[in-house]
């Protein structure tokens, strides 16, 4: 699908040249800084040296003193402390810290993780109830929560008390749950509010250990736990949780957990993580765990101690992941097989398909899969416990809660952002929730935005990539949301030489401009352009810019997202 090209507009120049002799950079990476709001000396110091100490004050977010007080107590009268959590990667890494970081001060305390399929996402009766029947008297929410009114009045009922510590956007109501710890609440008056759960947990051990003067170690040594959920759900990777990311990284490639370190080992890579390859390469497989059985498992592995079992559950939570590959790849197919067969399907503005034996762990995956592919909003359903189940994605610029909301009336819950959602609803209502969710969507959405898009942060020319360039580059990482790997446009740029598909269906190529070097580049998903990338025969190229590492040699590589061949006159 031909993607729009659309250039960040310009900065102010002055700003740009003086920022750029402040620190003695390339005018093109000077731009790229005040774009990303980094406009003077003081700011870009801030930026490209990331500082624990430029953690916020945890007890700046509401409700904090109130966790802490009652944590206290629970501990000094020897309560039994439950930490719940959700089963994606956010909720287990959450637990993971939560429950290491508090065992170290506790031996009445376990975990405990809802089955994603007998029991739903979030706080549920049977969690509360498996609290009751055990003596558990304090219930530590992460990643979930923030809307569970009635199951907290349950527990309470039961004389359980919750502390919620959730990152997502709170309805009208809150909880009444002893503390409620989310940024996004409107009287909450934390500095930062893209906290993951994870990062949420984080704050509740670092305001712990800063009450009672404990070795900072005691909730840092998590950092590599709070990177991965940083990394795996999506947060923007700025403000306090860049300067975590980036402590997460270093303590990811130097001396992760040692669950963790299993993980990378059966996966293949054991150094150099980005956040990227934490997405797709960690991420994935903690994730199995909840999708094909239960997520405890990946509890279980991220808890493991350097003489434990991590080997034998990280091949675990490994299989599992295979297993996950096979549905994700089986359903996909049949999912475009129902829609290449469907005129209707294939004119229409969204994608929504249903298949009541398709899995539901993955039918997420799989409605991203679908959206690549289509570039509309896609709702993949699935039969799950007598109702139907539906992951929901979107495009950029588009409101597909808003749209949902508009449905509500044929669906028995939904819930989510603007990108992605979940809804369940009667069979009956499938038919009438699709023709409906079409109607609205194709009455608001623009066809530009229903063509993929490629934001190019400046254009530059191959002769100003050399080693300095790069390294400046490299240290505006770790890049995610909101901070994304700059896209750069070059034009009139050629091949020295023909270029090659690799792969499944990849363009490698040499590509060079007058007065500049030959760079190497890699295009994934791009070798249609083979045949039309003749030597000699000028074209546009837009790219990121990569350390390609091979047997212990570094050159600089460009990762090809676009090319547009120039018109001959």
């Amino acid at each position: 699908m031909e993607k729009r090209w659309v250039l960040t507009s310009n900065c102010n120049d002055d700003t740009v040249k003086k920022l750029a002799e402040q620190l003695n950079i390339d005018q093109s990476l000077s731009q790229i800084l005040v774009q990303r709001n980094v406009c003077d000396f003081d700011q870009a110091k801030y930026f490209f040296r990331p500082d624990l100490n430029h953690l916020h004050d945890p007890f700046l977010m509401k409700d904090m003193d109130k966790a802490i007080e009652r944590i206290e107590n629970a501990l000094a009268t020897h309560e039994k402390i439950l930490i719940y959590g959700d089963y994606d990667v956010d909720g287990t890494t959450s637990v993971a810290l939560a429950f290491s970081f508090f065992s170290q001060l506790t031996k009445n305390i376990e975990y405990y993780i809802p089955d994603r399929y007998q029991e739903g996402y979030g706080i549920s009766t049977a969690g509360i109830d498996y609290a009751n029947e055990n003596g558990f008297s304090l219930i530590i929410a992460l990643d979930c929560g923030i809307k569970s009114i009635d199951k907290v009045d349950y527990a309470n009922g039961l004389g359980i008390d919750f502390i919620i510590c959730d990152h997502h956007l709170p309805g009208d109501e809150l909880p009444k749950a002893i503390a409620v710890l989310d940024p996004k609440r409107l009287d909450c008056e934390y500095p930062f509010k893209e906290l993951a759960g994870c990062g949420i947990g984080f704050k509740l051990a670092q305001a712990y250990a800063q009450k009672h003067h404990l070795p900072t170690e005691t909730y840092l040594q998590y950092l590599d736990l709070v990177m991965v959920s940083i990394a795996a759900d999506i947060v923007p990777v700025v403000g306090e949780n860049r300067i975590l990311a980036y402590y997460g990284l270093k303590k990811l490639n130097t001396n992760p957990c040692e669950g963790l370190r299993a993980l990378m080992e059966v996966s293949g890579k054991t150094e150099n993580y980005t956040i990227t390859d934490v997405v797709f390469t960690l991420g994935p497989r903690i994730n199995a765990a909840g999708r094909i059985d239960h997520a405890k498992h990946a509890v279980a592995m991220l808890l493991c101690q350097v003489d434990g079992n991590s080997s034998e559950q990280s091949e675990l939570i490994n299989l599992k992941n295979t297993e996950r590959k096979t549905y994700d790849q089986d359903i996909t197919r049949e999912a475009l097989a129902l829609i290449g067969e469907s005129e209707v399907l294939i004119n229409r503005k969204t994608t929504v398909v249903f298949n009541e034996n398709w899995h539901k762990g993955v039918i997420g995956i799989v409605a991203s899969r679908l959206t690549e592919k289509y570039y509309r909003p896609t709702i993949v359903l699935t039969k799950s416990n007598g109702h139907v189940a539906g992951s929901c994605r979107s495009v950029v610029g588009f409101d597909l809660y808003e749209a949902l909301s508009g449905c509500a009336d044929l669906l028995d819950q939904y819930g989510g952002h603007k990108f992605a959602a979940g809804l369940t609803m009667q069979e009956q209502n499938v038919t009438a929730f699709a023709d409906k969710f079409e109607e609205i969507v194709s009455s608001s959405i623009t066809d530009e935005l229903l063509t993929p898009m490629i934001r190019i942060d400046a254009e530059i020319d191959l002769a100003q990539i050399d080693g300095k360039f790069y390294r400046v580059l490299a240290q505006m990482g770790p890049f995610g949301p909101e901070n994304m790997a700059p896209i750069f446009i070059t034009h009139n740029v050629y091949s020295d030489r023909v270029a090659m598909a690799v792969g499944a269906n990849h363009l490698k190529i040499n590509i060079k401009q007058q007065n500049s070097l030959i760079f190497e580049g890699i295009g994934f998903g791009l070798a249609e352009f083979q045949n039309l990338l003749q030597p000699k025969v000028p074209f546009s190229v837009c790219y990121t810019i990569e350390e390609n590492v091979w047997r212990d040699k570094k050159r600089l590589q460009l990762n090809i997202k676009g090319i547009k061949i120039k018109e001959q006159g």
